[in-house]
């Protein structure tokens, strides 16, 4: 989901100039895994459709049934969209309990862990998927993960940015600024960062920042090995929201080195900020960059990414970011909000009809 999952900075999206909705407000209920105590991309991704589906009566829980559905005299909640097949099945379960058909006013929203991991093997996330009236993937090669039996429940909803203009920057000749974003655990393979900066090192004028919290301790000491090692390369850590676009919008190309992605949210940021991507190939971003980008190398090759960071650095380098820079401009209508907000309230108009 929301890849970047650094520091927030209260940001919010802006309803004012929202149509009205033809219908009654309908009470909708987001679950959550992670509330705003952890601010990673699930806790994003719910407080921007809070926002987006005003004037809807919308509140997030980590489980549910929460006090406020178990309030006596409660108006009873309509829908549920449950962010996370595996860890939201408790109150997927719980919700299909209390409906007279299991699946009414039900959506489960699927991560990466979830399409490229827990729904092969485990019984949890598997009742998740055949108890919800509707599936929901954030990108376009989601349902392909899914049972062919699945799709036809299944519905692509692209996650959205606020977009930044694009900033003048330096001929590549001159110097070249990358970064990568993103929490330091196994998913996001800092690793490939890390083996690559260490091939690059005697690469002049190449300076590697790197953001996120070390979720995996062992993977902060390993960043902290590589910063040592190399001068190029600078881990930062955790950075509050605003200062992590500012990074992206200055630096020539970002790097996306996931092994394991559901919809990167930094992807659509760095490609709303003007700033091309070295993205690895997994069914995650092709579904976001589609299949015919540029800028792919393997999962885990940190010797292909360094090619390809060469490659930037070469004398035909501004061309050949420019040429990337085009491709994800023709996604770039993907991740408006106006259009994951229309594609929301199609959600819940459908999920309430059919309840």
């Amino acid at each position: 989901m929301n890849a970047a999952g650094l520091r927030s900075s209260g940001r919010r999206v802006n309803t004012m100039n929202q149509p009205k909705l033809d219908t009654e407000p309908v009470r909708i209920v987001i679950v959550s895994p992670t509330l705003a105590d952890a601010n990673n991309g699930n806790w994003q991704t719910a407080q921007r459709w809070r926002a987006l589906l005003a004037p809807h009566k919308v509140r997030i829980v980590k489980q549910w049934p929460d006090a406020e559905a178990q309030k006596k005299g409660a108006a009873q909640d309509q829908v549920m969209l449950a962010l996370h097949a595996r860890r939201s099945a408790t109150s997927v379960t719980a919700w299909a309990a209390r409906q007279p058909t299991g699946a009414q006013g039900l959506a489960v929203v699927l991560t990466g862990t979830d399409l490229y991991r827990d729904i092969q093997s485990d019984p949890t996330a598997q009742q998740s998927l055949a108890l919800a009236a509707q599936l929901v993937v954030l990108q376009a090669s989601g349902p392909d993960a899914l049972p062919a039996d699945l799709r036809a429940k299944t519905r692509v909803i692209f996650q959205s940015s606020a977009a930044l203009p694009a900033v003048s920057k330096p001929s590549t000749q001159a110097h070249l600024r990358v970064v990568m974003v993103g929490h330091l655990r196994d998913e996001k393979s800092p690793q490939t960062l890390f083996a690559a900066a260490r091939l690059l090192l005697g690469e002049p004028k190449l300076f590697i920042d790197h953001l996120g919290e070390a979720l995996d301790p062992a993977l902060g000491d390993a960043a902290r090995a590589t910063a040592e090692a190399c001068p190029n390369y600078r881990w930062l850590g955790g950075q509050p929201y605003n200062a992590t676009r500012r990074h992206i919008q200055r630096a020539h190309v970002l790097v996306h080195a996931s092994l394991m992605e559901g919809g990167a949210h930094v992807v659509m940021e760095a490609i709303l900020s003007g700033t091309p991507v070295l993205a690895s190939r997994i069914p995650g971003n092709l579904g976001l960059l589609g299949d015919d980008y540029a800028g792919y190398f393997k999962p885990g090759d940190a010797n292909g990414l360094a090619q390809l960071l060469r490659r930037c650095r070469g004398v035909s380098g501004d061309a050949w970011l420019a040429k990337l820079s085009a491709q994800c401009a023709m996604r770039a209508p993907l991740f408006s909000p106006e259009l994951e907000r229309a594609a929301l309230l199609k959600l819940v108009n459908d999920l309430s009809i059919a309840s």
